[in-house]
């Protein structure tokens, strides 16, 4: 019996000495946590759009459809929000593709302006070409301007992604010609982003590293591999998480 009334006692004491503004209190807190959650979850479940603009670079020549960078930067994406609502990614690229046929590539698509994220990374076959430098300098800017209308209007959700240096690939040789040229194309590309407030992220290091790392190229000894395009994703992930959170 004396286990029974301080039982009792207990669940009186506890139980049933709260007030009612207390209660109150109590109540409106586990409301908010319960909100809190539920705006998690709507964050999680929110659906992402993504555009990836580019050449050989960007539609992953030689190595596997899931291997470019645009596809890893996807699936780190979803992994990272736990989107309930995978993330959406249209590729617009093709190998051999200069400036200019980009923008007529961009046209032919008859793209929506709503885009939650935006990459654009061109110019090696303007270079390989050897195209009038002028046109680079023409079209870079026409093909930002493009890239950011169909990002919702907003220059912040792009990312503009500097030049691979194939001159650092068996195919390459080492050619320093080649190099300075590819350093002519970034310069401009990065001082116009910067210019223009846009992100731009530097990946050409990497990729200077393929005649000492051969890992870091694809087995047409030109492209970067999938290593290389992992190691690219991993500088681009911060920022495009970023983007898309705000």
């Amino acid at each position: 019996m004396k286990f029974v009334y301080t039982l009792i006692y207990l669940v009186s004491l506890y139980g049933f000495s709260q007030t009612p503004a207390e209660q109150f209190h109590n109540k409106s807190q586990e409301d908010i946590r319960l909100t809190k959650v539920s705006a998690s979850k709507s964050t999680n479940q929110k659906s992402y759009k993504i555009l990836a603009l580019g050449d050989s670079y960007t539609i992953g020549e030689s190595v596997c459809n899931t291997c470019r960078f645009p596809e890893q930067l996807k699936d780190s994406l979803n992994t990272s929000f736990r989107a309930q609502n995978p993330i959406k990614l249209k590729v617009i690229a093709t190998t051999g593709w200069t400036t200019t046929n980009l923008i007529n590539g961009i046209t032919e698509q008859n793209l929506e302006n709503n885009f939650d994220l935006v990459t654009l990374l061109i110019g090696v076959n303007n270079q390989y070409q050897n195209l009038n430098f002028s046109i680079y300098e023409k079209e870079f800017p026409e093909l930002v301007k493009t890239a950011i209308k169909h990002g919702k209007g907003n220059k912040a959700n792009l990312i503009v992604i500097s030049i691979p240096d194939y001159a650092h690939t068996p195919f390459g040789k080492g050619n320093k010609i080649i190099s300075e040229a590819i350093d002519k194309y970034n310069a401009f590309a990065e001082q116009y982003c910067i210019l223009n407030n846009i992100t731009f992220i530097n990946i050409t290091d990497i990729t200077r590293k393929g005649l000492n790392n051969t890992e870091l190229v694809a087995s047409d000894k030109l492209h970067p591999s999938t290593k290389a395009y992992t190691q690219f994703v991993k500088r681009l992930l911060p920022w495009a998480k970023k983007k898309l959170e705000n």
